[in-house]
């Protein structure tokens, strides 16, 4: 095995026997595994298989009540289930099961144990095969739950997903309207490839949210923070200084070490726009209420007269994002939390971004042919067809679709990608002035405003009207 890729299977088996140790448990879960296949689309032979992990909550369940599904995204599904709270109000309305089911790969969903992630074995990682995991668990529960097969396949299904597991959630309505009956799907980004116009949308999104909660000079800092990096870092004794001040795990030694640290820094900014919630949070990360603000108030209002100091007060600010709990003892820039969702970006789910001189970012154009060899050389696939997806799932052609609600918040970069207005009667966009990244289906909090509370209360509308009608 490739000596990086051992290292993350490692890194990623001990962060799972980890994992859930700080976290607090605040709605409970039958925890139960599914053999399921390998791969749902082999029929000459004899299929591999794995268990795939689900939850289960039946407290408002009552017998012929409809079956509301979380569908699992980048990430461990007991995550999901703890900052999901929506859904319990839902169950709780038309008495019905709630279930969180795991995506393959991530958490302990593994098809192949700590071989999963070998470039060999990851091969099963696609959208056709996870969609065909929730198939399974949708079949085994239905044929646990009723005797005979006329109750199964009247029996009512609505699924849910944020981000990446909204575009899960509308695409299993689309491709099993037999099944599910319908999808709210929130911050879900349905356009890619060559049917994104608009490159610059994301990062532009991303600069506007800190303009609004830290100002034009946490702006003007962050720009003037990437040019002091990057001359720093032309010298061994730059990198030393930036290695100890920020307290990375790693120390700086080279050009690629470099590009790391600045690809990481840029995905720490995007994260703080993600999770920029009206309360504290632990999606993931503990945060504090509006942790962007707070990292721009670190950040704008420590006094620098050069380029060490302003490092120094950049590093410090970052600790917002890596290490709010205070337990983290050094930070690891070669951060492979990532590895799989970039995976996935790279064989499918491909998203053109691109940075100007007008966001905050590092100016970097949108290059199809040079993200794709990068996408070579870190996992070895080259990928000459960037509008698969769109084939596959329509983009964003949905006329023939139905019964699917798009929620987007407006401080969300992913609406970039996302279906912003009513495609028909029942394909309906939704806009929550002020809402972050799926707010609508995090859990419901005093401080919550007027338009996340309109929204849910929308959903529930629509739900009903969909269940009124089977």
């Amino acid at each position: 095995m490739d000596l990086t890729i051992h290292r993350f299977c490692v890194v990623f088996l001990i962060y799972l026997e980890l994992k859930g140790t700080n976290c607090e448990q605040r709605f409970s879960f039958e925890t139960r595994f599914a053999e399921v296949p390998v791969t749902h689309f082999e029929w000459q032979k004899e299929v591999r298989t794995f268990k795939l992990k689900y939850l289960i909550n039946t407290k408002h369940y009552v017998r012929g009540g409809p079956f509301f599904i979380y569908l699992g995204g980048r990430g461990d599904i007991d995550v999901y289930s703890q900052n999901t709270g929506f859904l319990f109000e839902v169950a709780a309305t038309f008495k019905g099961l709630l279930v969180f089911i795991e995506h393959r790969y991530y958490g302990r969903s593994l098809p192949f144990s700590n071989e999963s992630m070998t470039l060999e074995n990851l091969r099963y990682m696609t959208t056709s095969e996870a969609l065909g995991d929730f198939v399974s668990i949708i079949d085994l529960l239905k044929r646990e739950t009723f005797e005979n097969t006329a109750s199964i396949d009247n029996h009512p299904v609505i699924v849910f997903g944020g981000g990446y597991s909204g575009a899960l959630a509308a695409w299993m309505r689309m491709k099993y309207p037999f099944l599910v009956l319908g999808a709210i799907a929130s911050s879900a980004p349905m356009i890619y490839g060559s049917s994104v116009k608009n490159c610059e949308c994301f990062y532009d999104v991303v600069t506007k949210m800190f303009e609004k909660y830290g100002h034009e000079q946490c702006v003007k800092t962050i720009k003037l923070g990437w040019e002091v990096l990057i001359n720093l870092s032309r010298s061994k004794i730059g990198l030393d200084f930036i290695s100890s001040t920020w307290r990375l795990c790693k120390r700086l030694s080279s050009t690629e070490d470099l590009e790391m640290l600045l690809e990481w820094l840029g995905e720490i900014l995007v994260k703080l726009a993600l999770n920029n919630y009206h309360y504290p949070s632990n999606f993931f990360t503990p945060l504090p209420a509006y942790p962007l603000k707070v990292f721009c108030e670190k950040l704008t209002t420590s006094f620098f007269n050069d380029t060490k100091s302003l490092v120094q007060y950049f590093g410090q600010a970052l600790q917002v994002y890596t290490n709010y709990s205070g337990r983290v003892s050094c930070n690891e820039f070669e951060d492979q939390s990532d590895y799989l969702y970039n995976y996935q970006k790279c064989v499918e789910l491909i998203m053109p971004k691109c940075s100007i001189d007008s966001d905050m970012f590092i100016h970097r154009p949108w290059i199809y042919e040079k993200f794709a060899l990068e996408c070579k050389n870190r996992y070895g696939i080259f990928n000459n067809d960037a509008d698969w997806i769109n084939r596959a799932y329509g983009g964003s052609s949905l006329k023939y679709a139905s019964n699917i609600v798009f929620s987007h918040g407006e401080l969300d970069p992913y609406s970039c990608y996302g279906i912003r207005s009513n495609v028909s009667s029942t394909v309906r966009a939704v806009d929550i002035t002020e809402g972050s990244h799926h707010v609508d289906l995090r859990n419901p909090d005093v401080s919550d405003n007027n338009y996340i509370t309109d929204v849910r209360k929308s959903h529930i509308q629509t739900i009903k009207a969909w269940l009124s009608k089977i």
